[in-house]
């Protein structure tokens, strides 16, 4: 079978895309809910037909072996995967791409490429599967810069060591999902992070932003399953030691975990990894009231059953990606463990719903790990969560403006905090001319609160689609912190969500960030705008989103 191509513009593979009869009845169901929306189709310029400015910086000769300045692929690393990015490579509009695309083969490369640039003053932007949907590796760093090196880590792909007995796994950052659980396989390990770019992003990625993944409650980052990181930095090579837990001092793992490239090229990571699960239940309940799903799912969180998946899914939510229509939304849950049936887990969660007066349509399903999958509302669901991502790129090609925002709160907080969301998205859509719906589901919950992840639907005008959703994510941002929220829970800084964040962190953490990277990164070239300032280089990148320095 000849290899899928990956789409330059867009999500995931070419050949994946939303086309023929699916792309039809995506537009019936839009014309539903929208009926005055224009949804004529545009498609993007051929990559070879893209007005990309000249490569400004040469590599010395020992590094131009790793170096590429095709137009390919230096219009693949210009952006990441949000909606933004994916309306200006529709309209051709490739106006920072990187000089240089690097891809290191080994830990030695990284260093010299390092080497290299600090001595040169040109800029470098880690890049693991180029999955960032909030400017993270878009090399979007002003005018005080000669050049840009996209450091693409994607060659730096192995497991290199196992160690059954305390389950866990030493493993080169630039490997992708698929193929990080392939290589665990065969020794029955697993490492159960599954974000919904799993299939297209790196361990190195997902380290460097605290990516969530599978796990709804207790395992839910990425932060939850390092042992011991290794990064490359422009003043040397940080390892720390392989402990289950220490007291020493601050954790020199947290350092890096979330500095998003800033600080440091995190080329290995010891991960703790699981056997594979053997059982699983599931179920969807559901609700006639939303504070009473709320409620439910509150119980289950703090009750101590530990669900890998307990996703609540508002009345839209469910209506649009499971087919099911509530007055008060869907619960899906579900347990696995590699180490008894999980069965009795489950009906405990589910007497807890029912006491909140949850309903369960179809019987829970307690059933082998390894075999096939139903047809209900969790099989509904996840099938169209993994193709959520496509279904947006067809749309945003269709003048629709679909795009996610995510954040963290208290429970005590969260009625509050949703209903203030969804009137600063209501105002914006207003002032913006588009008529749309909002979304929600809670992805994670923890005793103490739940993440909440909104999805707006709304009729865009092309040519404006970026104008409009700017100021729609300025006004839902604001709504965000004024609620005692996040400006994110695992979507990362990068350089999109900068202003909201420069608020939201203490005062004394951004001293001692700006002393890490003045540390660790002198010349102040590692991905220039992302969590701090520069030193004095590139002028101010403190930006709004959609707005550029130079």
């Amino acid at each position: 079978m000849p290899a899928k191509r990956r789409s330059w513009w867009g999500w995931g593979y070419v050949e994946d895309a939303v086309t023929g009869a699916e792309a039809a009845r995506l537009a019936d169901r839009v014309r539903v809910l929208l009926p005055d929306a224009d949804l004529t189709p545009h498609e993007p310029p051929p990559v070879a037909e893209l007005e990309l400015r000249q490569s400004r910086v040469s590599p010395p000769a020992a590094l131009a072996h790793l170096c590429s300045t095709e137009q390919a692929d230096r219009a693949a690393h210009a952006h990441g995967k949000a909606f933004r990015d994916v309306v200006r490579n529709l309209h051709g509009d490739v106006r920072y791409p990187p000089d240089l695309v690097a891809r290191p083969a080994s830990e030695r490369d990284v260093v010299d490429v390092l080497d290299w640039c600090a001595r040169a003053g040109v800029a470098v932007i880690p890049y693991g599967g180029g999955s960032s949907v909030v400017g993270g590796v878009e090399p979007r760093v002003g005018d005080g810069y000669p050049g840009v090196v996209s450091l693409d880590l994607g060659r730096l792909d192995r497991v290199l060591e196992v160690d059954r007995t305390s389950r866990a796994a030493r493993v080169q950052a630039g490997v992708f999902g698929p193929a990080l659980e392939d290589q665990l396989r065969p020794y029955d390990l697993t490492l159960r992070h599954f974000p919904q770019s799993f299939e297209f992003s790196t361990l190195g990625g997902w380290l460097a932003t605290r990516a969530g993944g599978h796990y709804a409650t207790v395992l839910t980052h990425i932060d939850d399953l390092v042992e011991a990181l290794r990064v490359v930095t422009p003043a040397g090579i940080s390892e720390s030691r392989r402990l289950p837990a220490s007291g020493a001092g601050p954790s020199p793992d947290r350092l890096f975990l979330g500095s998003e490239g800033a600080l440091g090229v995190i080329t290995e990571a010891w991960l703790r990894v699981q056997h594979r699960p053997r059982w699983r239940a599931d179920t969807a309940v559901h609700f006639d009231e939303h504070d009473a799903a709320v409620a439910a799912t509150r119980a289950i969180a703090q009750s101590g059953l530990h669900p890998g998946n307990c996703r609540l899914l508002d009345p839209a939510e469910a209506l649009l990606n499971a087919g099911a229509a509530t007055g008060g939304g869907v619960l899906v849950l579900g347990f696995e463990s590699a180490d008894h049936p999980v069965g009795p887990a489950l009906e405990r969660a589910v007497e807890l719903c029912r006491d909140h007066g949850g309903t369960v349509p179809d019987p829970p399903r307690d059933h082998d790990a390894s075999g096939p999958r139903g047809r209900g509302a969790v099989d509904a669901w996840r099938s169209s969560f993994l193709r959520m991502p496509y279904q947006r790129d067809a749309l945003a090609a269709r003048s629709m403006i679909v795009e996610t925002f995510e954040t963290a709160c208290t429970w005590d907080r969260y009625p509050a905090l949703r209903a203030g969301v969804l009137d600063a998205v209501g105002v914006a859509l207003r002032e913006v001319g588009a008529a749309g719906v909002v979304t929600c589901r809670l992805t994670h919950v923890y005793p103490d609160g739940p993440a909440p992840y909104f999805g707006v639907y709304a009729a865009g005008r092309w040519g404006g689609l970026l104008a409009q959703w700017d100021q729609i994510k300025h006004a839902v941002s604001e709504a965000l912190l004024a609620s005692g929220g996040t400006i994110t829970h695992h979507h990362a800084v990068g350089r999109d969500h900068r202003p909201w964040y420069d608020r939201q962190r203490p005062d004394p953490v951004a001293l001692a960030l700006r002393a890490s990277k003045a540390a660790l990164d002198p010349s102040w070239v590692l991905n220039p705008g992302v969590l701090v300032d520069p030193g004095g280089v590139g002028g101010d990148l403190h930006l709004v989103p959609g707005r550029t320095a130079g």
